[in-house]
């Protein structure tokens, strides 16, 4: 076993990390939540399990699994096909430590495609005293050729506005119910925390009802610290909703902006004087931190393709990282856009490699909808002019006019953001730009944020808005409804793609199903 030097262990002693705010059960007690709720933090005793487990980005082959400690200790990971886990496989994982916040994570490899996988994580000490297990599962994705059944959740914008994890509900109830519909994984589309939005305990309702947060000492005001923006991450698993969510569904994570602050973009300076630190390139370069320590996720890089079986590949796209400037986003500049140079060629040449049914593209900021920045700029790809491509339009008019040219057929985008969810039907006869195949773009969210919507429609590409369910006014609280999260189920001996918008509830509000293209 790989010994720990005296000055890393006693270092441990002093380090308060974010994820040692341990909440109360929620829905049975107190809505505070501090770091003076937690075990004290010493360097001896078995060491456990802080913040449950996760897992993501899983192939045919492997998946990511992850754990966080209470102290200094190696993370341990058995694994097998058998719930109870007899003849598993055991992986000893890297040593937790304050320099990642405790946290860390193992891929597992050679697993069994299609198949559901059992494992169970413990933290080990250094003298090979090790905590309770806690248990998980995950699915591997079909082999490459497969033409098995697929089905996966996605959605965004959680504890955003104010609303974080309500105990008189019983927390983040909408996470417990896109559990039971048991998905293959979850993609989660952005704004997996919002580390610009503090918490109150309460808040009064426009109808006189009281919502109650659980609160922390890291969402008590905007993150601006590396232990800050940890916090965000290790408030979101306080709740046990979301905790059983992770245990058993694996991720595709990508962020957005509020992982961040509101809108932000690269080399962005803040006029905010809630931030003392007004460079958000410092701000974004602890964000990441924080998203890479926190999240399961098997890549250094946020863009990547992930692939499961014969019809379905996703192309999961970073519109934050290479953002250009908010502006009118009105120019023509070919160098200018939000996925930079290295990502629009890696997009383009994957989507015309891909020999999958269905090619999903993921994307973060939605296609067509206007998402002002104020009164002058924008945030989004549109702006609200319905001519031909300006701005940001232009690089995802490259994008669909190559993949027409190249004959990639089957082209569906998945975006939230927008805080309520929509059905948009694309097509070159309503267009300014008429260079592309018809396309759907399917929007979900909030899963526990305020409701807003809807937006306005750029016609550049003739969008259609085939379904809408937003709120009457904005921000309605989650206790108010207009919670969403989205369905996708592929059958695999057909390849039909069936899309079902949920609310809360897990009520289908809508239902669309596509056939592929011959």
């Amino acid at each position: 076993m790989t010994s720990v030097d005296r000055r890393t262990l006693l270092r441990t002693g002093s380090v308060v990390g974010a994820g040692l705010a341990i909440a109360p059960v929620l829905g049975a007690g107190s809505a505070s939540a501090s770091t003076s709720d937690a075990p004290a933090f010493v360097a001896s005793g078995r060491p456990a399990l802080s913040h449950g487990v996760q897992s993501g980005d899983v192939t045919a082959s492997s998946a990511i699994v992850w754990g966080r400690a209470d102290r200094l200790g190696r993370l341990i990971v058995e694994y097998g096909t058998r719930p109870d886990l007899r003849d598993a496989c055991r992986v000893r994982g890297p040593w937790l430590t304050p320099d990642g916040d405790l946290t860390g994570r193992v891929r597992l490899r050679d697993l069994p495609a299609g198949r559901r996988i059992h494992y169970r994580v413990r933290v080990e000490g250094e003298r090979g005293a090790a905590g309770e297990p806690i248990t998980g599962s995950l699915v591997t994705a079909p082999h490459e050729h497969s033409r098995s059944d697929v089905r996966f959740l996605w959605s965004g914008d959680c504890v955003g506005q104010g609303w974080g994890s309500n105990p008189d509900l019983g927390g983040m109830t909408i996470f417990e119910q896109m559990r039971r519909l048991r998905p293959d994984f979850f993609l989660h589309s952005g704004d997996t925390v919002y580390s610009d939005g503090p918490l109150v305990e309460s808040v009064t309702l426009p109808d006189g009802r009281i919502w109650r947060n659980v609160v922390t000492p890291e969402k008590s005001k905007v993150a601006e610290s590396l232990t800050e923006y940890r916090g965000q991450f290790a408030y979101n698993l306080l709740d046990r909703n979301y905790r059983a969510f992770t245990a058993e569904v694996a991720q595709i994570n990508q962020w957005d902006d509020h992982e961040v602050r509101n809108n932000w973009y690269p080399g962005q300076i803040l006029d905010d004087a809630r931030y003392t630190e007004k460079r958000i390139d410092v701000l974004a370069a602890r964000a990441k931190q924080a998203f890479r320590e926190w999240v399961p996720i098997g890549d250094d890089r946020v863009y990547r393709k992930l692939s499961f079986g014969r019809h379905l590949d996703v192309f999961v796209l970073d519109m934050r990282t290479y953002k250009d400037r908010n502006d009118d986003n009105r120019y023509a500049d070919p160098k200018r856009g939000m996925l930079g140079d290295r990502q629009r060629e890696w997009l383009i040449e994957g989507l015309s490699r891909s020999r999958a049914t269905w090619k999903v593209i993921a994307n973060d900021l939605p296609l067509g909808l206007v998402v002002p920045d104020g009164a002058n700029a924008q945030e989004g790809v549109a702006q609200g002019d319905p001519g031909k491509p300006l701005g940001r339009e232009m690089e995802f008019a490259t994008v669909l006019r190559t993949a027409q040219r190249r004959g990639v057929r089957g082209i569906v985008f998945l975006t939230a953001d927008v805080h309520y969810t929509a059905a948009h039907h694309y097509d070159p006869s309503r267009a300014a730009f008429q260079d592309f195949d018809p396309f759907w773009e399917f929007v979900s969210g909030p899963l526990n944020a305020g409701a807003f919507g809807p937006n306005a429609l750029d016609g550049t590409f003739g969008p259609k808005a085939e379904f809408v369910h937003a709120p009457p006014r904005a921000n309605f609280s989650p206790l108010e409804g207009f919670q969403h999260f989205g369905e996708v189920e592929i059958d695999g001996p057909s390849g039909n793609l069936t899309v079902n918008l949920r609310d809360a509830a897990s009520t289908v509000l809508w239902s669309k199903t596509l056939r592929p293209t011959r």
